[in-house]
């Protein structure tokens, strides 16, 4: 059974989970499966004042039908919160009213930057969010510390 697995609590059956990397303009987003234990960048989503666009948010869901979800939850270097920290847990309990499946927190730490190593710095912003996602997601599966 993957690392994934056991952390969602479910068999050894393949899950698909889908992950949000929280922002207050952009939220990324990416989905992946726990039979690779890889993710895929999907989308970058517009926010507006940290409201999602919780129709967009709806359909993505709609068309991957997770079976968990994952919210990067953003950390200073020494693990301690920052402001943004209480938005995304906000985003988190939204998303989890919306769609009761489980959830858990990925600690985020240095995802924007493998994301920039992954695509290059000169690309857009827009894309680097989803990839962000990504790598969070894939951070998650691995093992990496989190939190439910």
């Amino acid at each position: 059974m993957s690392v994934a697995a056991r952390r969602a609590g479910v068999s050894a059956a393949p899950i698909t989970l889908l992950c949000f990397d929280y922002g207050e303009k952009r939220i990324g987003v990416a989905v992946g499966q726990t039979l690779t234990g890889t993710a895929t960048a999907l989308r970058t989503l517009a926010a507006r004042a940290g409201a999602p666009d919780w129709s967009a948010v709806d359909a993505l869901l709609a068309e991957w039908r997770p079976d968990a979800l994952v919210v990067g939850l953003p950390l200073n270097m020494d693990g301690s919160e920052q402001p943004l920290t209480a938005r995304a847990r906000r985003f988190a309990r939204r998303l989890a009213q919306r769609h009761p499946l489980p959830l858990y927190f990925a600690d985020e730490r240095l995802s924007t930057r493998e994301a920039r190593g992954r695509e290059g710095a000169a690309a857009p912003r827009e894309g680097r969010d989803a990839l962000a996602a990504e790598v969070i997601l894939e951070g998650w599966m691995a093992g990496a510390p989190l939190e439910h």
